[in-house]
């Protein structure tokens, strides 16, 4: 069995960007680390899409996960979203993570080029083979176009430095036959905020989560609660919260997550193009969801 990265709820945090200039804000990120550790937070995954990676220079992207890491000082572990579509550049990012002192990597599959599942294994292998760290496998066909087979994740679990699953194909069919065969050789983590109790529930380690973003302890303590057996309780916090979560994905993510955070007062700031802002029906329902759970 292999050591596990985390249980529990790893918030996929945003980049926070000055308004005006679009420079990443490093004060204000250092407020959110801090806030996501004293609140509950048992990982912090950065650089994933949340945190808008594709439009983060290669010298952003290295030097906000360093910043992360400094920050979090080994209080939690810090992942980082080392993905790529081009197998070379996704060693050199994940290189350069490991060497800033992230605790793991998120590596999102090929997309555009795409692959095979064939080609999946190559490739995921291919850069497990040089890193150190762990690495936590991310699956979201609806942005990539590939979605991995629970054949091609019984495949990869092979691999010491291959030790868990970011699932947000929304296929729980699939989840059940990617854990039979896999067992306790990997670990898997909702991508989806309204499965988390569903993943859990097939043995699931926890959620790297949107929803943390704003109510970190809700997302944290609807993974305690299920893994200390108090199934009922964390069955209310996941339906009490389950509005906030569809509406969270009420346009392309994370444009309502950083829409609601400045509703909220928290100035994480625009975000980049091609990602613009809400359309103002969305932007209301939003509001109101938020009011209602007396967030604003």
């Amino acid at each position: 069995m292999k050591n596990t990265l985390f249980t529990g709820s790893g918030v996929a945090i945003v980049t926070p960007f000055m308004e005006g200039t679009e420079k990443v804000n490093y004060k204000k990120l250092e407020e959110l680390l801090e806030y996501q550790i004293s609140h509950g937070t048992d990982a912090i995954i950065i650089c994933g899409t949340t945190g808008e990676s594709p439009v983060l220079d290669h010298e952003e992207h290295s030097d906000v996960i360093k910043f992360a890491v400094d920050v979090a000082n080994k209080r939690i572990p810090v992942i980082a979203g080392t993905g790529s579509n081009d197998t070379a550049y996704g060693v050199k990012l994940s290189n350069e993570a490991e060497k800033a002192g992230a605790d793991g990597l998120l590596m999102v599959t090929p997309y555009y080029n795409k692959t095979s599942q064939a080609g999946l294994i190559e490739h995921f292998n291919f850069i497990a083979d040089r890193v150190g760290i762990p690495i936590i496998v991310y699956n979201v066909p609806s942005r990539t176009g590939v979605d991995i087979k629970p054949e091609t994740y019984q495949a990869l679990a092979k691999h010491k430095n291959i030790v868990g699953i970011k699932e947000a194909n929304g296929d729980i069919s699939s989840v059940a036959k990617t854990m039979a065969l896999c067992g306790n050789d990997i670990d898997m983590y909702s991508g989806n905020d309204d499965q988390i109790l569903a993943i859990m529930a097939h043995g699931g380690a926890g959620v790297i989560s949107v929803l943390a973003n704003i109510v970190p302890q809700i997302a944290h303590d609807i993974c305690a609660e299920f893994l200390a057996g108090n199934v009922q309780k964390a069955r209310e916090l996941q339906f009490r919260y389950l509005d906030l979560c569809n509406d969270l994905f009420i346009d392309v993510n994370p444009i309502p997550i950083k829409e609601a955070m400045c509703m909220m007062g928290i100035d994480v700031g625009p975000c980049r193009l091609p990602l613009t802002k809400m359309s103002d029906a969305a932007h209301a329902k939003l509001q109101a969801t938020l009011q209602k759970h007396g967030l604003i």
